[in-house]
């Protein structure tokens, strides 16, 4: 069965633009997105469409600046517009907080002259943008990275293999961090990729549990040249830019985490309500309306943790611990409360005729993207007990 429009959610706004936006939001979900994503999603039907749509309606650059056509939005309110839409499709919020983590090597550390050429096409031109991090052999220990760039003239040449990369090979351009230098962190430089560069060759997609519209793909680097006036920052300066993306962007996935278990939520109360058991709904019985009333408690908290580390990214303070636990408890809280919703269901839970069979395989890489949440709980107690002794 379609999945049911996700139901609005009380929104504390900071501007009448804001609500503004939210609206827009809800009419594009409830148009364009939500009636297909159970179809879309299970035929593995990526969306391009829809990107194309939110990038016209000035969806894709929100949090940037609108010198580059960017939407001058606070991160509170960019995540709440994240939390909507995967809400009603996680491919297309994940997709959007991938974009948007794509575009901020350029946006915070390029020069003006690298921003006034790319950005306005990165954040409303109709572009996708991917980011590389990740190779075959180094996920968590991203610092041991292996894909290479040696200079040559004013050019660099990349040779190597990056792994686990949404929207690999459908986006127009990649963030990539490449070794230019000693080993570890200090040896890494980050460029802007174009998507049809020559010598740069995408594997097939990964086969996996969930999301299954936004393919995930290997990239192969085959000596592919680079100018080096598309080196974002120094050159070193790679694994700093790319920490300080993650930040931002563990809150994306926070986000989408919150607005994945809101669907499975409404999915759970709205069964809950209709579905009649020895002559009464069976929402009437405790063991259900406690289960329901812990699943909507997970929820509030989540989004209080994730929207009180964005106001912090917002006034300008540190909040890297903070992003950490939004990403850890908010990822944690959708595994339960997508789980739990299967549960309601009962049988039906576990079919394809509904959705929180779905959203409970989504759930699931949430916990594992922008950094598991093991290593989140090593960036939390790095930042109460101070680095691990030798």
């Amino acid at each position: 069965m379609p999945d049911r429009a996700p139901q609005p959610v009380d929104r504390q706004l900071p501007t009448e633009e804001a609500r503004d936006l939210i609206t827009l939001v809800r009419d594009i979900v409830q148009r364009e997105i939500a009636p297909r994503a159970a179809e879309e999603e299970d035929a593995g039907h990526f969306p391009r469409e829809v990107f194309s749509l939110l990038s016209e309606s000035g969806l894709l650059g929100l949090p940037y600046d609108s010198e580059f056509g960017g939407g001058d939005q606070p991160y509170e309110v960019y995540l709440q517009v994240l939390e909507e839409l995967a809400a009603a499709r996680l491919t297309v919020g994940l997709g959007v907080s991938v974009h948007s983590l794509s575009c901020h090597a350029l946006a915070g550390y390029g020069t003006k002259e690298q921003q006034g050429e790319h950005l306005p096409a990165m954040l409303g031109g109709g572009l996708l943008g991917a980011y590389c991090l990740s190779e075959p052999a180094s996920g968590s220990d991203a610092a041991s990275l292996r894909t290479k760039a040696v200079r040559d003239g004013d050019d660099w040449v990349v040779t190597g293999t990056k792994a686990w990369i949404t929207h690999g090979g459908v986006a127009d351009f990649y963030t990539v961090l490449a070794r230019t230098g000693v080993e570890g962190p200090r040896g890494i430089t980050a460029f802007l990729v174009p998507g049809d560069a020559p010598g740069l060759n995408p594997a097939v997609p990964e086969k996996k549990m969930g999301m299954k519209g936004s393919p995930t793909a290997q990239l192969h680097f085959d000596g592919v040249r680079i100018p080096d006036s598309r080196r974002i920052g120094e050159e070193g300066q790679g694994f700093a830019i790319a920490l300080s993306a993650l930040d931002s962007g563990r809150l994306g996935i926070a986000a989408c985490a919150i607005g994945v278990a809101q669907a499975a939520l409404d999915e759970a109360l709205g069964y809950a309500t209709g579905r009649k058991q020895f002559g009464r709904p069976i929402a009437d019985f405790q063991g259900l309306r406690f289960m329901l009333a812990d699943m909507a408690t997970r929820i509030e908290a989540g989004r209080a943790l994730y929207l009180a580390a964005a106001r912090l990214r917002d006034a300008g303070r540190p909040f890297s611990r903070q992003a950490a636990m939004a990403k850890l408890f908010c990822t944690d809280a959708a595994m339960s409360v997508t789980t739990d919703a299967v549960q309601v269901l009962g049988g039906y839970g576990y079919t394809q005729d509904f959705p929180v069979e779905r959203f409970m395989r989504e759930a699931k890489v949430l916990q594992i993207v922008e950094g598991t949440n093991q290593i989140q709980r090593m960036v939390i107690a790095r930042h109460l007990a101070g680095p691990e002794t030798r």
